[in-house]
């Protein structure tokens, strides 16, 4: 019977220390995280290119992580209601973000924000690049960049150009370019991605700049021009047409980047193993013809670190707030 006793006891007590280190353990230990639902938030509607590649990272993230990573659209203000949702958010890693030019670069030069969008969160990892290309309706008279910028100076006030709205990629786009090539032509906001093309396609407006992505088909249809894709390699998914470097314009580039952060204080050990479950993710043969479809890259796996994506964000805001201001672009 003492025995049996003594036994009790030793098993009363191991449950006892037990409990008291499940009690105490520190926040963010990653031996159970996570151990619900992730959030992943997107700052934009869906159905767009942002909101479509979280969808497609979320998924498989999950797979490795054993939760579901639930994809949320907070969109408005140029990305930054979604932001400042992940800014107030607890460091957990129960809350992510997908961003992109127009959230994480754009954004901090038009608004007033509450935070630092390079010092106040977690970077995570880039995720994919697809360009942006300078389009044309098809039958606007130039045939390629050089006729187009002599057709431009030569008709001061034509060329009207479709863009997003203040602040977005396209206007930008068209603002760097005429910066770059010494032409004025009028910049006509709309809503959205759809009605500008609509517009090229009927004649009403002449140019625009937007993710090449989105608009391929209607490349490939022979509805419109592409006159150079503002990167420095050409595009896989249309070989033929020449980089802005190669069509006479050097140095304007314009990558259209994902990436992916946490709130900041998210504890190294949680950054780790949802970096590493992007990594994952990002080498599925699956995901990656998702996103050649999509017709972007999955960007080197040197890239696919905090540190990558910290070194690029911080360029991209240096390279784009002189130009911002400079325009005196400011959100209305």
């Amino acid at each position: 019977m003492a025995r049996l006793h003594l036994a009790r006891l030793y098993f009363v007590a191991a449950l006892l220390v037990a409990l008291l280190s499940a009690v105490t353990a520190p926040p963010g230990r990653t031996e159970t995280y996570p151990t619900r639902p992730i959030t992943m938030i997107v700052p934009f509607a869906a159905g767009g290119v942002t909101d479509i590649v979280a969808r497609i990272v979320s998924e498989r993230m999950g797979k490795s992580l054993g939760q579901s990573v639930i994809v949320e659209n907070v969109g408005g203000a140029g990305g930054t209601i979604g932001i400042t949702r992940l800014f107030r958010s607890p460091p957990d890693g129960y809350t992510l973000v997908i961003g992109q030019w127009t959230s994480h670069v754009g954004s901090g030069a038009m608004y007033p924000l509450a935070f630092d969008l390079l010092n106040d969160f977690e970077p995570i990892s880039l995720l994919s690049i697809g360009p942006l290309w300078i389009i044309g309706r098809k039958d606007l008279p130039p045939n390629n960049l050089k006729e187009l910028i002599e057709w431009l100076k030569a008709n001061p006030g034509k060329g009207a150009a479709g863009t997003t709205g203040v602040g977005s990629g396209i206007q930008l786009c068209m603002i760097y370019f005429q910066n770059q090539t010494g032409t004025k032509f009028p910049l006509v906001p709309y809503r959205g991605a759809a009605p500008v093309m609509q517009d090229l396609m009927a004649g009403q407006i002449d140019l625009s700049c937007p993710e090449a992505g989105q608009t391929l088909s209607q490349y490939r249809a022979g509805s419109i021009k592409a006159f150079a894709v503002l990167t420095d390699k050409r595009w896989f998914a249309a070989p033929d047409v020449p980089t802005i470097d190669e069509a006479g314009v050097p140095g304007l580039h314009f990558p259209f980047w994902h990436g992916m952060w946490a709130p900041k204080g998210t504890p190294k050990e949680i950054i780790e193993k949802i970096n590493a479950a992007v990594v994952d993710a990002l080498a599925d043969p699956e995901v990656r013809k998702r996103f050649t479809d999509l017709g972007h890259e999955v960007v080197a796996r040197d890239k696919q670190t905090p540190a990558a994506l910290a070194a690029t964000h911080k360029a991209e805001i240096e390279k784009w707030w002189p130009i911002i201001k400079a325009a005196n672009i400011k959100a209305e």
